[in-house]
């Protein structure tokens, strides 16, 4: 059955009224994938408020109770004695509500945090694949079929989860807030899904009757409205917008015009939306690597035929793996060039995988794998030909993209060359992901014989050394030279070789180098260079050059 797709936007507001508590009590039962169970203590968080313990936030069985949030905890033991309390945590509590906007993005790439209990989720154009076999287009309430499956299977997987919550659609985030915290409860807060949602178009008859504190304004305009009578949403919608601003602020008109739509309210999505993206659902969660591997190709085969419908090749990937009990976990790899070919793409997960090791749990087992292409560039396909002139560099990618993989892409760096012919700045260190090898001129030097004596060394010092010289005339080559404190004689000489640093670069004039290779008595050759001359300083002292070490032969 074709499931109708409404063209409005579709927002899904989630609240977690007991997040406070809900982490304690999946903390204390020990596994983080269990059902709320009914035998739940009463329990309230606590945080100090003017000198002060007071009761910031309860569970359902407190509520039941008559404790009321605000209230100070003395007063509600002395009603109670079995009360249990902590003390709040803020950052935990945050981290848990991150958690859980990771979780929903099973649903939709566009999450965004809500306050400190809440979540915002944009399901338009999307909400229809949820929809089940056989479902009508719409259900009893006039919601399409595919927002109501969709917050009844997020709920229901929230449920257990161990999270009490309640869910809300609407055409704009502030009716779905409105509805989702101020709507009637149903039987249970934490029993059987129960999502409330207005039909496209029409928020009016669902939310003229909530109170004004649903438009989300401050306590202190929501009594001023009170005391003259204002107190449900019917009573200001219709209002003329004039008095209303001047007597209560703008900002009750601003927050009316977001509840009907007439003022836009973006939502800030927590995580960039991947360019392409390709998942799998399963009915019996899977946990070995070998089939998360025979996933991850199947769906990186699905990827490829969109990349080249595209023309373009990815640059960065990322796996998602949700879990059953609500843990996501999520693998980022980057290459050194565009690619698409699945088997790549499998081996640079497959590399990273393992080195993850032991950090890499399953858990009760995965039961939705995606991937997605974070980053993409154009690639256009070529012929090879018999030379076979693209291996080496395909073969360097592949390297690249392995130690990538295991290391971060960001670790790997390559040496490129520069156009300068000082020796320490004829190459530089450059992330090896930013290099377009395509773009690469190298150009080979005329091939020597083999007993060809070698003019540069193999290992360069940078930066060089100082070190103590001798020579027999000013100018001439060296005779005998310290360096690290041992004294080495010079046998053998070849040289000068005059460089000069590129005056353009210096606002002193630039000091010549006169480079010699030498080899002492025992055979060990190294690569000196004197810098700048002998000079007067002012016609009275003369000023001797100085003598480095840059290289070290074979």
């Amino acid at each position: 059955m074709r499931c109708e797709v409404s063209p409005r936007q579709r927002i899904v507001s989630l609240w977690f009224p007991e997040l406070a508590t809900d982490r304690l009590e999946r903390l204390e039962r020990g596994a983080s994938w269990r059902s709320r169970g009914a035998e739940a203590l009463p329990r309230a968080v606590i945080a100090t408020r003017k000198g002060t313990e007071r009761i910031v936030a309860l569970n359902a069985a407190a509520r039941a109770l008559g404790i009321l949030a605000g209230e100070p905890l003395a007063d509600a033991r002395a009603r109670h004695p079995s009360l249990l309390s902590d003390t709040q945590a803020p950052a935990e509590e945050a981290a848990l509500l991150a958690a859980l906007a990771d979780w929903c993005d099973r649903y939709t790439p566009l999450v965004a945090l809500d306050g400190d209990d809440g979540l915002l989720l944009d399901i338009t154009g999307c909400a229809h694949l949820f929809a089940r076999d056989g479902a009508g287009a719409t259900q009893d309430d006039g919601l399409p079929a595919g927002e109501r499956a969709l917050m009844d299977d997020c709920l229901r997987r929230l449920g257990d989860q161990g999270f009490a919550a309640r869910a809300a659609v609407a055409d704009t985030p502030a009716a779905a807030w409105a509805l989702a915290r101020h709507a009637p409860e149903p039987d249970g807060l934490a029993g059987a899904p129960a999502g409330a949602g207005i039909v496209p178009g029409a928020w009016r008859d669902a939310l003229v009757a909530l109170p004004i504190a649903a438009l989300r304004l401050e306590e202190a305009t929501v009594d001023a409205l009170a005391r003259v009578g204002l107190t449900r949403i019917a009573d200001v919608v219709d209002r003329p917008r004039g008095p209303l601003a001047s007597r209560f602020g703008r900002e009750l008109v601003r927050r009316i015009d977001r509840l009907r739509g007439d003022e836009a309210e973006p939502i800030s999505p927590r995580l960039a939306v991947p360019l392409l993206a390709a998942d799998r659902r399963f009915f019996e969660p899977i946990s070995r690597e070998e089939d998360v591997r025979g996933v991850i190709l199947g769906l990186a085969e699905r990827l490829s035929g969109d990349l080249e419908r595209r023309g373009e090749g990815g640059r960065a990937f990322e796996l998602a793996l949700f879990r059953v009990d609500g843990v996501v976990n999520r693998v980022t790899v980057g290459t050194s060039r565009a690619l698409r070919e699945p088997a790549r793409v499998l081996g640079l997960f497959a590399e990273r995988l393992a080195a993850l090791g032991d950090d890499f749990d399953a858990g009760f087992g995965f039961d939705l794998v995606r991937l997605c292409v974070l980053e993409a560039q154009r690639f256009e396909a070529f012929q090879s030909d018999f030379t076979q002139a693209g291996e080496q560099t395909e073969a360097l990618d592949a390297l690249i993209d392995r130690l990538g993989a295991r290391l971060g892409i960001a670790r790997v760096a390559r040496f490129l060359p520069c156009d300068s012919h000082l020796p320490e700045a004829r190459q530089k260190l450059v992330p090896a992901a930013l290099v377009d090898t395509t773009a690469l001129v190298w150009c080979s030097e005329t091939p020597v014989a083999p007993d060809t004596p070698q003019l540069r060394p193999l290992r360069l010092i940078d930066p060089p050394e100082p070190v103590e010289a001798v020579a027999m005339v000013p100018e001439g080559p060296p005779l005998r030279f310290r360096w690290r404190r041992a004294l080495y004689e010079v046998r053998a000489c070849e040289g000068p070789e005059r460089l000069v640093p590129p005056w353009w670069q210096s606002p002193q004039p630039p000091q010549a180098r006169d480079y010699y290779r030498v080899e002492d008595g025992e055979g060990r050759r190294f690569w000196l260079y004197r810098e700048g001359f002998y000079e007067a300083d002012a016609g009275v002292e003369l000023r001797a050059p100085r003598w480095f070490l840059q290289g070290l032969y074979a």
